[in-house]
């Protein structure tokens, strides 16, 4: 291991004298390293991204550019997982990320398995990130929301605060779950959804219209979770009639394949 010290005058890095980084870390230009930070193991952080006061960066970990990753937060540690062996396995995450104090990310548990996040996330403090995880691009896990493990989080997905989310979950894109949520089935694409456990209640419109998607969509959407949620046909019955009475649209189309996708089965 080395002390910030010598390394602190590598190209344009800049490391606080009492950060300590393996040897083995590769840092891009512009990175900085606060003080007290902990960087370990086979690590590999982009150009411009920067790593805040008492921040452990650990494992087979690679960033990408332009995150910052705030007071606190440990990235990469071992997944908690009881089945975990000791194999090599990693995280990959994006640029553009905003990790904020105290957050957890886990790599994947079985040998070569990956927890992957993408780009330009907000991950609000104490939020944490179990193993095996997907999160996409635009995505909010606001204070104190949790991933188990093998859950996936669709593009511009919210999870509200203090809100559990169960094993293999999968929350659609533009999706909103309320705070305070026990989450233990899928949450379909452009759904709202609350409570305990959680069930959806609308269609997220305020999403809808920040994505510039078209009042057509929009209306289409309405209708079909009247079809899902309202009508009480099974999910297959549902996605028939979904194709017979509304057609095709690009919003459409992604419902019914996380649908027909659904593992868990969905919150209703």
């Amino acid at each position: 291991m080395r002390s910030g010290s010598e390394i602190r005058s590598r190209g344009s890095v800049n490391v606080h004298p009492t950060a300590i980084v393996d040897p083995e870390a590769e840092l891009g230009e512009g990175v900085e390293i606060g003080p007290y930070a902990i960087v370990t193991g086979t690590v590999k952080i982009g150009d411009h991204t920067r790593i805040g006061a008492r921040v452990t960066v650990e494992g087979h970990t690679t960033i990408g550019r332009e995150n910052e990753v705030f007071t606190g937060a440990v990235i990469g540690s071992p997944t908690q997982d009881k089945k975990f062996d000791g194999g090599i396995s990693f995280l990959k995450i994006g640029d553009r990320n905003k990790i904020r104090e105290y957050v957890t990310i886990n790599p994947g548990t079985k040998n070569g398995t990956e927890t992957v996040i993408g780009d330009g996330n907000l991950l609000m403090a104490y939020a944490h990130v179990a193993h095996d995880c997907i999160i996409k691009n635009n995505t909010i896990l606001a204070n104190n929301a949790t991933l188990a493990g093998h859950v996936t989080v669709e593009d511009r997905a919210i999870i509200g605060g203090l809100s559990a989310v169960h094993q293999f979950v999968r929350i659609g894109q533009l999706a909103i779950v309320g705070g305070c949520s026990k989450v233990v089935q899928d949450v379909p694409p452009y759904m709202m959804a609350d409570g305990h456990p959680t069930r959806c209640f609308g269609i997220n419109s305020v999403g809808i219209d920040r994505a510039g998607m078209p009042p057509s969509e929009k209306t289409l959407l309405k209708k079909a979770f009247k079809i899902i949620f309202k009508s009480r046909l099974g999910v297959k019955k549902a996605i028939t009639q979904i194709e017979a009475e509304l057609g095709d649209s690009p919003a459409l189309r992604v419902l019914v394949e996380f649908l027909k996708g659904s593992e868990r089965g969905i919150s209703r």
